[in-house]
């Protein structure tokens, strides 16, 4: 527990001490009272008696602890009248909470304390007289026992404000003793004897604590121009933590931006830019961790709380433009650490440079002094889903596509979504692009976390941008072929066991994972897919015995081209060839709820496309509710 404390006289508190020991012989201590009305009872008998005073009452007897106080006596005594303001148990919980280093009246563990303590007490008593409530008046003076005065404040209720200007409010008034009058309050009141003695442990509310520092007098005047009363707000129950910026700071941050001065910024801009060194809850500078943690600035894509990355690997650094100088600054509602840089607003690119972690990313982003990507992501008129690899992902990573391609597969245009946000599906399409200039689409399964086209799980999830949200990534998600799609789906399990154990004549995956023509047997990309789900192949009936299974998986395929849904006859019929040889024909519209309908070659038109448009880059997958069988006469 700290013990600081400044040199302080102790002249009035001895002086107060020995005119209320001087009421009083009895130095045995209270005796449990009797039963009997609580007029006859004494202040210190009422107070036992009153369950919301057990701390009042405990905090007498640890004044007395020293041999300089006999409190317990002196109020016991009914030959004198007092009034006492009572402060309850909840007014002390409170100043346990303002006092650093102090959890409990047991702290008040030597003479020295004690003796403060009785400062305290004796600062809420007047001798001499039992004043009721109704007999106070506005901005009455009251002279203490301790010496000190207090102010009394009519205005919606009884009010007594202390030597650091701050108010307990009477919550339980007149009640009568034997030997005066107690009313109960909400707060326990400073002396500034006390006061003095406690400068230094004495906890102040965070903006209190701003104002009481020189170096932070233009972040206070800042807090006073914001929008949202911030100075109120920071001076509220919190907790909070912020990150102070100083005068100098802010002197950097206005040059910088073109500002003459704070009155320059617009106020939503400096509203924003505030709350962005706010974060909910204490915490001190061994609490922080590297990582990612929401401040209380709502300039986040689709109003969504920033992301602030902490990094404590050397200095505690914020968003990697800004360290803290002095930490762990407490005040009654949160800490403060002070920060030798104003903490902008991030978006995507900042977020990525801030962070160690995603440093090969941002390498390969900016290669060859190319800004392409960054100027992308740096933008303010759309919003972006990013999937971000982490460092680690990039290990022994190779790949035949375009390394552009593979970054634009990893961004999502349009959009900020969060991963509470993202559903099982193909529901994504990326910049990513086909040969065709098709985008890309991903396939996110939710099951387990976030899975990206098989290959990819978010590890870190919602790192909020002023345009964006990213989602860092332990895998690079390559440009998919139609093979990862299926691979990567439960719901073509069947499928993909078709293709692979049930078809060992056939390659089917090295067929259908082919990103280039000119193939010997003259199979070339695209492709288009007509999928069956697992229910569609479980089906009894599906395949008939007598046909071989890789006739009928080959029915399924289109090769040579990339038939979208977009490509299809609108309101008519769209005949393809598929590589078993037999022929299908699409229609569009679809009958029911089938978003078109297909004839097979062996003549079924009851087959549904249920989805489609799952854009690969060597195809694109459509999605069918039944198996599609070939000609069996040819």
């Amino acid at each position: 527990m700290k013990r600081i404390f400044k040199n302080f006289t102790y002249s009035i508190l001895t002086m107060a001490l020995l005119l209320v020991a001087s009421c009083s012989d009895d130095d045995n201590g209270p005796t449990t009272p009797p039963e009997q009305p609580m007029d006859e009872l004494n202040i210190v008998e009422t107070a036992q008696g009153e369950d919301s005073l057990n701390s009042l009452v405990a905090a007498l007897l640890k004044a007395d602890e020293s041999s300089a106080n006999d409190l317990v006596a002196a109020l016991s005594d009914e030959n004198s009248t007092f009034t006492v303001l009572a402060p309850s148990n909840d007014a002390f919980t409170d100043l346990f909470a303002r006092l650093d280093g102090f959890d409990s009246l047991d702290d008040f563990n030597s003479e020295q304390l004690q003796n403060l303590l009785a400062t305290i007490l004796t600062y809420h008593v007047v001798s001499g007289a039992a004043v009721a409530s109704t007999d106070l008046t506005a901005d009455q003076s009251v002279t203490t026992l301790e010496g000190g005065t207090l102010t009394v404040s009519l205005d919606g209720g009884v009010f007594f404000t202390d030597a650091a200007g701050e108010a307990a409010e009477v919550i339980g008034a007149d009640v009568m003793t034997a030997n005066g009058i107690v009313h109960i309050i909400d707060k326990v009141l400073l002396p500034q004897a006390a006061l003095d003695a406690l400068s230094d442990i004495l906890l102040v509310s965070i903006t209190d604590l701003a104002i009481a520092t020189p170096s932070l007098s233009n972040l206070v005047a800042a807090l006073q121009a914001a929008n949202g009363d911030l100075p109120t707000v920071l001076a509220g129950d919190g907790p909070f933590t912020v990150f102070a910026p100083t005068d100098e700071a802010f002197t950097t941050f206005l040059e910088a931006n073109d500002f003459a001065d704070l009155a320059a910024v617009p106020v939503d801009v400096l509203t924003q830019v505030l709350l962005n060194h706010v974060v909910s809850g204490t915490n001190l500078s061994n609490d922080l961790s590297t990582g990612y943690i929401s401040t209380l600035s709502t300039a986040g894509a689709g109003e969504n709380n920033l992301s602030l990355f902490v990094n404590v690997t050397d200095v505690v650094t914020l968003n990697g433009v800004s360290e803290v100088s002095a930490p762990d600054n407490k005040a009654i509602n949160g800490v403060v650490h002070i920060v030798d840089a104003v903490i902008g607003l991030p978006n995507i690119v900042d977020h990525a440079v801030a962070n160690p972690d995603l440093s090969s990313l941002v390498g390969l982003l900016t290669a060859d002094d190319d800004t392409t990507f960054t100027d992308l992501l740096s933008g303010t008129d759309t919003d972006f889903t990013v999937f971000a690899p982490v460092n680690t992902a990039f290990d022994g990573f190779t790949s035949e596509n375009e390394i552009d391609n593979i970054l634009s597969n990893h961004v999502v245009v349009g959009t900020a979504a969060l991963s509470g946000g993202l559903e099982t599906g193909y529901d994504i399409t990326t910049a990513a692009t086909n040969a065709d200039g098709d985008n890309l689409n991903l396939y996110i399964n939710t099951d387990d976390g976030v899975r990206i086209n098989g290959v990819s799980s978010v590890a870190a999830a919602d790192i909020v941008a002023t345009n964006g949200v990213i989602h860092a990534v332990d895998g690079v998600i390559d440009i998919p072929t139609v093979v990862t799609f299926a691979t990567a789906n439960p719901d073509f399990s069947t499928l993909v066991g078709a293709l692979t154990e049930l078809t060992p004549d056939t390659d089917f995956v090295e067929i259908l994972s082919r990103t280039s023509g000119g193939n010997s047997d003259g199979i070339d990309p695209s492709f288009t897919i007509f999928a069956p789900t697992n229910t569609a192949l479980e089906a009894q009936d599906a395949i008939p015995n007598f046909f071989e299974l890789e006739a009928v998986l080959l029915h399924h395929v289109v090769a040579g081209a990339n038939i979208r849904s977009e490509d299809l006859t609108p309101d008519g019929t769209t005949p393809a060839t598929t590589l078993e040889g037999d022929g299908i024909t699409v229609t569009l519209p679809g009958s029911g709820e089938n978003i078109a309908d297909i004839t097979d070659g062996a003549g079924n038109t009851d087959i549904g496309i249920i989805a489609v448009d799952v854009q690969a880059g060597n195809g694109v997958i459509h999605v069918v509710n039944k198996v599609l069988i070939p000609d069996t006469t040819n």
